[in-house]
């Protein structure tokens, strides 16, 4: 557990558990890259998979205690198809969206998976796309996306119709290089993971430079190769530091609160497979003897981390295929 004291606050982040286990199908996830926390404790998580096993390409629907629901989309160009998925996002209705780097477009899905449409193109100009690496859409339906090859971040409505661009390519306040996550907060300022600048950059929602934090390295308010943000409706914000293997989380100003290094234990789904396979838990036993399992437990190529309304932090991981759920309490004391 980690405590932090904060004004009148003592914020208290602690590990709650994990759901998932590697699969290809079914109960598990497959190189993961990205999730959506939806209503009803349902958590979209986007598989990538790997290329020489294209049947793990798929969105896997679960709740975040651990119960599967379905999956849908398969790898292909055809509708509700995609080849190398990066990113994924709700709208206020439910719907699904999913980026593919690959085909450059963004389709859509309704609560449950069924195909809606699909838009996006290729290119360099206003509206055309270069490796889309994040998404995020707000309440009032325009949807946000890390154009990362092209060095911005593009405005669209939510059936692809244009509506404006914002960064260029460079390191200076509001310039950017190959940006990856972004997200919204409750003001409606555009969080920027600025990936090859190991910076978080702040934008309102036409695009003006607010602020950057950040710098490359292994310290404290440092990051190599940030590729998630998210903050909640206290102002924190966590950073998903992924060659650091952690998530930093920060006070509204940008001052270090603690960091998540990962406390894993073995999920529900992970134990169901151990009781089916008498073999593999002797070679589990073996593989970990040397370390007591402490290397299983953290963090490993983190990708993306969340936070819901009631405070829960899930943080997924896409070596390992799993979330790491935490929750944060924050307890009134005297200072």
């Amino acid at each position: 557990m980690s405590t932090h004291f904060f004004g009148l606050k003592d914020w208290s982040f602690q590990y709650s558990h994990s759901l998932g286990r590697n699969e290809f199908g079914g109960t598990g996830f497959r190189n993961p890259v990205d999730m959506a926390l939806g209503t009803d404790d349902v958590v979209y998580v986007l598989n990538r998979s790997r290329e020489d096993r294209p049947d793990g390409v798929r969105v896997s629907m679960v709740t975040i205690d651990e119960n599967f629901i379905s999956e849908f989309g398969s790898y292909g160009e055809g509708d509700g198809q995609f080849i190398w998925p990066t990113a994924i996002a709700l709208d206020s209705d439910g719907n699904v969206y999913v980026a593919d780097e690959v085909l450059n477009r963004i389709t859509v899905y309704n609560r449950d998976g069924d195909f809606i449409r699909k838009w996006g193109k290729a290119g360099s100009a206003d509206g055309e796309l270069d490796q889309p690496a994040g998404l995020a859409i707000d309440g009032e339906g325009t949807l946000y996306l890390t154009d990362s090859r092209n060095h911005r971040v593009q405005r669209f409505t939510l059936d692809g119709k244009y509506l404006g661009t914002f960064g260029s390519f460079g390191s200076e306040p509001g310039q950017l290089n190959m940006p990856w996550g972004i997200t919204l907060d409750k003001d409606g300022l555009v969080w920027v993971a600025d990936w090859r600048n190991d910076r978080i950059q702040v934008f309102t929602p036409d695009g003006q430079w607010q602020a950057s934090f950040g710098s490359s390295g292994t310290g404290i308010g440092e990051f190599n190769r940030p590729n998630s943000v998210a903050v909640d409706k206290d102002g924190l914000i966590y950073v998903l530091d992924w060659l650091n293997n952690r998530v930093q989380i920060l006070s509204k100003d940008g001052r270090l609160i603690t960091a998540l290094h990962g406390e894993h234990q073995l999920s529900q789904w992970g134990k169901d497979k151990l009781q089916s396979n008498p073999d593999m838990i002797q070679q589990r036993a073996l593989a970990f003897s040397w370390d007591q399992g402490a290397f299983e437990k953290r963090l490993s190529d983190p990708c993306a981390v969340k936070v819901d309304d009631q405070n829960r932090i899930a943080v997924l991981e896409n070596t390992s295929g799993r979330v790491q759920v935490y929750q944060k309490t924050n307890t009134p004391v005297l200072v």
